[in-house]
């Protein structure tokens, strides 16, 4: 990771973003549980979640240089930052499908 990439906060000096920070600062501890409870894209973890999880460390990325049709990276950075990662992901799950096929 580059240092200029690196940006540290403190307590009293809120970054700037989509979050609604008065109105998070405002609620009790209940209202924030309640809202996260509700969050339908992230539910909680049940326990047969928690005994099946598995941790995964990140792996080392190399860095590489290809040539990749322009089309394919504007799909990719239609959804903004991130797309190299998304790149990799869509390889990486390639690579999986692949290896399970492999006897």
């Amino acid at each position: 990771m580059k240092e200029k990439n690196i940006k540290s906060y403190t307590k009293d000096i809120i970054p700037e973003g989509k979050t609604d920070w008065e109105r998070l600062l405002k609620m009790s501890e209940k209202d924030i549980n309640a809202a996260a409870l509700a969050d339908k894209e992230n539910p909680p973890w049940t326990k047969e979640m928690l005994a099946h999880a598995k941790l995964t460390m990140p792996q080392k990325k190399v860095v590489i240089h290809m040539s990749v049709d322009k089309d394919v990276v504007d799909w990719f950075k239609a959804d903004g930052r991130g797309y190299q990662t998304r790149m990799n992901a869509v390889l990486k799950s390639y690579v999986h499908q692949h290896l399970q096929k492999e006897p």
